[in-house]
C-alpha cells in the first residue's frame, strides 16, 4: 500500500462530512477533514430545525451544527480551513490540491461539499431566515394559515408547492412560462388544489418588508405588468447548484453537476465516496446526509484494508 499523508480527506463540513469523521475517527482512521466555510455547513445558517431526531422541542441551525463539530471534534476529527482547488484521483492514490498551495494525498475521499440553491438575485439574501426559504420540509410549519409565494415550476417547485399548502392558506405559484414542467400527475395535483393560485409568464423582481417578508413583487413578462402580492414568505425552487468547481471531469455526475454514486456512496472511481445534497439523491435533508456520511466512512475504512490485504 503505497505511502500517503492521510488514509482519508473528507471534504466540506457540513452534517454529511461531519459524521463521516466521526467515524473514521472512531475507527481510528488517519482522517483530516477541509472546510472552506464554517464547520457545519448549510444548517448554521437555518432558523430553526424541528424534524432532526432526538430534538423533540426543536432546535436551532447553529446549535445543531454547532453540536456536531464539537462532537466530532471530541471524538478526534482534525479540521481544517482550506479550499480545495483540484483533485487528480486514481485507485491507488488520490492527491488534493489546496488553495493555500499545499498539496495532500490520501487512500480515500469523502466529497461532502454540498449545494448551493440558485438564487433570483432580486434581493432575497435580507429576508434569509426571515421569510425567504429554499426547503418546504424544513421550513413550511412555521407558515401556519399565512400567505406564501412559491416560485418555479419543476417538480421540486410544485411538489414543494402541494406541500406548503398542508400548512398556509394560500400559496402563490408563480413561474415564467405558461405551462408547468412538472411531471403531469404533480401538474393535476396542483391545479386542482384550491389552495394554490398560479401566476403564468411570471417572475419576482423584488420583496420588502420591515423584518421579515410581507410584499412580493412580480412582473409577468409577457406584458411587462408588474403587481405586488402580500405575503408572509416566499420559496424559491429553480434548482440548485452542486459546490463541485474543483471536481471537474474527476467523477461522473449527471448533467447538472451532481456526483453518482453507488449505495456505497463510491463513485466511478475506487476510494472516492460523495455524500449529502453533492450527490444525486432524491432527498436532501440533514437525517440523509448524515446517512450518507456514516456509509461513506465505512466503506472507506473496509477499502483501505483491502489496500493492506492486497499488500
Amino acid at each position: 500500500m503505497a505511502s500517503t499523508d492521510y488514509d482519508v480527506i473528507i471534504i466540506g463540513g457540513g452534517p454529511g462530512g461531519l459524521t463521516a469523521g466521526m467515524y473514521a475517527a472512531r475507527a481510528r482512521l488517519n482522517v483530516v477533514l477541509f472546510e472552506k466555510a464554517a464547520p457545519g455547513g448549510q444548517v448554521i445558517v437555518t432558523d430553526w430545525v424541528e424534524n432532526y431526531p432526538g430534538f423533540p422541542e426543536g432546535i436551532t441551525g447553529y446549535d445543531l451544527g454547532e453540536k456536531m463539530v464539537t462532537q466530532a471534534k471530541n471524538l478526534g476529527l482534525t479540521i481544517e480551513s482550506e479550499e480545495i482547488t483540484a483533485m487528480t484521483l486514481s485507485k491507488d492514490e488520490k492527491t488534493i490540491h489546496l488553495g493555500s498551495g499545499r498539496t495532500v494525498t490520501a487512500h480515500t475521499v469523502i466529497i461532502a461539499s454540498g449545494a448551493s440553491p440558485r438564487k433570483l438575485d432580486v434581493g432575497e439574501a435580507k429576508f434569509m431566515g426571515k421569510g425567504v426559504s429554499f426547503c418546504a420540509t424544513c421550513d413550511a410549519p412555521f407558515f401556519r394559515d399565512k400567505v406564501l409565494v412559491a416560485v418555479g415550476g419543476g417538480d421540486t417547485a410544485v411538489q414543494e408547492a402541494i406541500y406548503l399548502t398542508k400548512f398556509a392558506t394560500k400559496v402563490y405559484l408563480v413561474h415564467r412560462r405558461d405551462e408547468l414542467r412538472a411531471t403531469k400527475v404533480l401538474q393535476e395535483r396542483a391545479l386542482k388544489n384550491d389552495k394554490i393560485e398560479m401566476i403564468w409568464d411570471s417572475v419576482v423582481t423584488g420583496m420588502d418588508g420591515f423584518f421579515n417578508v410581507e410584499n412580493v413583487h412580480v412582473k409577468n413578462v409577457k406584458t411587462q405588468a408588474q403587481t405586488t402580492i402580500k405575503a408572509d414568505g416566499c420559496f424559491i425552487w429553480v434548482g440548485t447548484t452542486p459546490n463541485t468547481s474543483y471536481v471537474k471531469d474527476s467523477v461522473k455526475t449527471d448533467e447538472g453537476g451532481f456526483v453518482f454514486t453507488d449505495t456505497h456512496m463510491e463513485t466511478s472511481v475506487p476510494g472516492v465516496y460523495a455524500v449529502g445534497d453533492v450527490r444525486t439523491t432524491p432527498l436532501k435533508q440533514i437525517t440523509t446526509a448524515v446517512g450518507d456520511g456514516a456509509i461513506a466512512a465505512m466503506s472507506a475504512e473496509h477499502f483501505i484494508e483491502n489496500l493492506k490485504d492486497v499488500k
